[in-house]
């Protein structure tokens, strides 16, 4: 995004303002899929469930990761919309509910769709079976995140060791076990976690078969690594090494599918933010702008993750804080940014990188709404 389009939008809309150029998903998109070909993306609707990113990735080809009965409904209802050709193709409904814990609720909501579900416990078998025996599940399994910036396999997961059992007794209770599925942790820098992740599920997978029971779709789940800054390892030699595994483990009748969210809308969204107050404090001067941890940039917080800000005016730069709005000495979004020291009150900061785990999560703490999100490039 160029600064005088960005100021532009600053003048339509106020700040703080999200502006979401759909061109760089489109392009984030069909580099996953260019070096992935086999694999098909089921965005992580969690990453960022605003509906016209959904709309954008939907008539790009992708499916959907959902977690919850409110995601799954605006993915759903968002198809039904689409005209009769863009509908067609479906890879499983287009959807996977890859929670795997749900609401009874949930479950009886889902049933008339016949849903393809993750579970990893066998009282979520039972749940499943008597709520929503309409489903294909898919179990999920406890694999290696050393190194992920957010770990998932703490929460979720059954060991290996486990895992045949689990198999034995969804399809005792009439269930069809469709996969196997694991997730190796957001923004994964250490590939190895999937090459060991890999070779676990292939094993698996012929064990079930010697016991008769034929597994058809390996998830790889999500945990692409957005390229924030120049250390993050590049996606090509993620997808190299994929490519190798997944050829050597897996014949071509095993569908392969992943759950990339950051990787699509990270780098697709810039903030902008205005200086509300400033004061020097300790020597050090302190910009409070108009959004913080509570909001934006809650991924401070829930997502583990370091932003940065630039200004648009120039000057002689020194370290300086950026804070939040609201009354807590928490919203702190950074202590140590190289900005110009002598910005005033009304100039504005822009933040990059910023589409993922971030408008999602946000909150109206204090009174203070989220940022406002514009969409360019639909």
């Amino acid at each position: 995004m160029k600064k005088n389009e960005a100021l532009k939008s600053v003048s339509e809309h106020g700040t703080p303002l999200m502006i979401v150029d759909h061109n760089i998903i489109r392009e984030n998109y069909k580099l996953f899929k260019k070096h992935l070909p086999r694999i098909q993306a089921y965005f992580a609707v969690k990453a960022n469930p605003e509906p016209a990113i959904v709309k954008t990735l939907f008539n790009m080809g992708a499916s959907f990761d959902v977690a919850s009965i409110h995601e799954f409904m605006l993915v759903h209802e968002l198809i039904k919309e689409m005209p009769e050709q863009k509908r067609h193709h479906f890879i499983y409904d287009k959807i996977i509910y890859a929670n795997t814990i749900k609401s009874i609720e949930s479950l009886k909501t889902l049933r008339p769709y016949k849903p393809l579900l993750t579970y990893d416990n066998i009282d979520e078998i039972k749940k499943i079976k008597q709520y929503c025996d309409t489903a294909g599940v898919v179990l999920r399994i406890k694999v290696p995140d050393t190194g992920s910036m957010v770990e998932l396999n703490s929460k979720f997961g059954v060991l290996p060791n486990e895992a045949t059992g689990l198999i034995e007794a969804a399809w005792k209770e009439g269930l069809v076990v469709e996969g196997l599925s694991f997730h190796v942790g957001s923004q994964c820098t250490n590939f190895d976690n999937y090459v060991k992740a890999l070779n676990i599920v292939a094993e698996l997978i012929r064990e079930a078969e010697q016991k008769g029971y034929k597994i058809r779709i390996v998830d790889i789940g999500g945990g692409f690594p957005a390229p924030y800054d120049e250390n993050v390892p590049r996606f090509e030699k993620l997808a190299k090494l994929l490519n190798f595994e997944i050829d050597r483990l897996f014949p071509k009748n095993i569908d392969i599918i992943a759950e990339p969210g950051r990787f699509f809308v990270a780098t697709a969204a810039t903030l902008v933010t205005q200086i509300i107050g400033r004061a020097r404090r300790s020597g050090k001067m302190f910009y409070h702008i108009n959004d913080g941890v509570y909001h934006t940039f809650s991924g401070c917080i829930f997502d583990h993750c370091t932003y940065h800000f630039d200004s648009f005016k120039n000057g002689k730069k020194e370290v300086c804080a950026v804070v939040g709005p609201t009354c807590d000495g928490f919203d702190k979004v950074s202590m140590a940014e190289n900005l110009p020291g002598d910005l005033q009150i009304g100039d504005y900061l822009y933040s990059l990188n910023i589409g993922a785990y971030t408008n999602a999560s946000a909150t109206y703490f204090n009174g203070f709404p989220p940022a406002k999100i514009v969409h360019i490039n639909q």
